[in-house]
């Protein structure tokens, strides 16, 4: 395997990825809240990419992977500047951005800030807004009063060790909220979930379809696909998502 490379941000930050030259659109992965450019999706994507020739990045946002930076020194904003200094950097032309969870809501975010080079995009159990809607609208008082006085607090998960949420996540993920205004998408749009998604729920992704200005948007349901969405079955229906948005499925 290729040796990672690093990009030095804007902001001074280090961010590792790994880039493959092919023919376009680049296909970008963009993973979710604590996960890393070696997961299942983004290198089984990588693989397949290659062997159709096909331009490809996948990269660690800061605090994440091999990238600089502590996990919970970050937040949904840091992690938008990151995916649009790599998407700026380290690719050319119109991008495919295939966003999973947290990296679903990056993908729109990246939507709204480069609209014109986005040819299409693949969202995997996108959890927009889910800071706000996910985290603090289901905090108890005690956790609220614990986060206002101290900045912080530690959540379990289903799928991970437990993880910090900040206030300035919440703060943050304020700031970048897109089911509250209009989201624009004008290109083609393939939104997956599974239905024993315990992270994030077909609500969820119900509200993206309804909510979103797609005048080409489809949502599959997978019955009994988890989270992680990275079995056989679900890659290659995730492969062939990306071939739909481009017009080659």
């Amino acid at each position: 395997m290729a040796a990672t490379t690093f990009l030095d941000t804007p902001q001074g930050r280090r961010l590792a990825y790994h880039r493959t030259e092919g023919k376009g659109p680049w296909i970008v992965f963009l993973g979710g809240l604590k996960s890393d450019m070696e997961g299942t999706k983004a290198v089984h994507l990588e693989a397949w990419a290659r062997a159709h020739g096909r331009a490809y990045l996948r990269f660690d946002y800061s605090g994440h992977g091999e990238s600089s930076g502590r996990f919970e020194e970050g937040c949904i904003g840091d992690w938008h500047e990151d995916t649009l200094a790599a998407v700026t950097a380290l690719t050319e032309g119109p991008i495919v951005p295939v966003g999973s969870s947290m990296g679903g809501w990056q993908a729109l975010l990246l939507a709204r800030a480069v609209p014109q080079r986005i040819a299409g995009m693949v969202t995997i159990a996108a959890a927009p807004d889910f800071t706000e809607d996910g985290y603090w609208a289901r905090f108890s008082e005690e956790q609220k009063r614990r986060l206002l006085e101290h900045g912080r607090i530690e959540l379990p998960s289903d799928y991970m060790e437990p993880y910090i949420v900040t206030m300035r996540m919440i703060e943050s993920g304020r700031a970048h909220l897109v089911l509250r205004t209009p989201l624009a998408l004008p290109f083609p749009v393939r939104c997956l979930q599974g239905t024993a998604d315990t992270a994030v729920s077909t609500e969820t992704a119900l509200r993206l379809l309804d909510h979103a200005d797609c005048p080409d948007m489809r949502l599959t349901l997978v019955k009994d696909a988890d989270h992680r969405f990275s079995d056989g079955p679900c890659l290659g229906i995730i492969e062939n998502a990306i071939l739909d948005v481009l017009g080659e499925a």
